[in-house]
């Protein structure tokens, strides 16, 4: 385990969006989390007031851009100003769930590319590094011009499949042919093979449709499927891939996704499903009346401490791609 070194001048913040991730991070890493408070004029402004000295100070502050998603991101935003006018000598920003980052190209017209409008919010504001897990997809690191360290869960949940001893008859299932790159990654991980939901829904339709797709690419009979998400929101997507690996003779077929984004009755959409267990992370802090009896969620924060500890011990990341 890598420990950190002259921390001295380490100082470790947590916004509002998810507390208990921050709590753990900064626990294992062997640091308190420094004192800072957000508070709301009347008319919703927000105010953020760092309760002690940063000048000179290396800075981590872990927010992930999840519901509220706005708020989150202005509580972001206005911290880091904070920061920065406090004269900390870095600003890194920790966050576990990159809100905005499915709009990350034009697929129509007149259409705008969030993603990358919020990676020019963030650089406005002189961040010095992002860390985030598991970006919608990987070219947003593209969107800027500072260090980012893209880190991945995928590890983690091949951990976490070996330690269930499910079965060697496992297939990896993409729910569409968008998401085939994840899953290969996943695949390679737990050494099995890789199969594709035909879903021809454009992003938009599949959001309210309830159709089946028709076809699975590859060979999930009588197997263990495990379908690879890096988000599950509505978790449409995620049931009806459950269904068709269901009519194609999957014997047991669990659910993958590194953010619980989980909007509106996306609980009982997953729980209702043909899934065995939905298995998600804590990127996304999760209220209880969210939570399921399918629902099995991993802890990131080890991989976080990894992460923040050998930044500022000017360390690889790379093993955190490989252990």
């Amino acid at each position: 385990m890598t420990e950190i070194k002259d921390a001295k001048d380490v100082r470790l913040f947590a916004l509002n969006s998810n507390e208990p991730l921050a709590k753990s991070v900064a626990d294992k890493i062997g640091l308190p989390l420094s004192k800072a408070s957000v508070s709301h004029f009347a008319d919703g402004e927000i105010k953020v007031t760092i309760d002690e000295s940063v000048r000179g100070c290396e800075t981590y502050v872990i927010q992930s851009v999840s519901d509220p998603v706005n708020t989150n991101l202005m509580e972001l935003l206005i911290m880091v100003d904070a920061l920065r006018r406090a004269s900390a000598a870095k600003i890194n920003v920790v966050m576990p769930y990159y809100g905005y980052a499915r709009q990350d190209r034009k697929a129509r017209s007149r259409e705008p590319i969030t993603a990358k409008l919020i990676a020019n919010l963030l650089e406005m504001d002189k961040i010095d590094r992002l860390i985030t897990i598991d970006l919608h997809v990987a070219q947003v690191q593209g969107f800027f011009d500072i260090p980012v360290d893209h880190l991945q869960a995928t590890q983690l949940f091949a951990k976490y499949v070996e330690k269930r001893d499910l079965d060697n008859d496992i297939v990896v299932v993409s729910p569409d042919h968008a998401g085939v790159s994840l899953a290969r990654r996943f695949a390679e991980k737990i050494k099995a093979p890789i199969a594709i939901v035909d879903n021809r829904n454009d992003e938009v339709r599949e959001r309210s449709s309830q159709e089946v797709p028709e076809y699975v690419i590859g060979d999930v009979k009588d197997k263990v499927a495990i379908i690879v998400d890096d988000i599950v929101d509505t978790g449409i997507r995620m049931s009806l891939s459950a269904k068709a690996l269901q009519k194609f003779g999957a014997k047991k077929i669990y659910g993958v996704a590194t953010h619980a984004v989980l909007s509106g009755d996306a609980p009982q959409v997953l729980e209702d499903s043909p899934l065995e267990e939905m298995w998600v992370t804590d990127t996304i802090e999760l209220p209880t009346e969210k939570e399921f009896n399918k629902l099995h969620r991993l802890s990131v924060a080890d991989l976080l401490k990894e992460a923040i500890i050998r930044v500022h011990n000017h360390q690889s990341i790379h093993e955190l791609f490989e252990h």
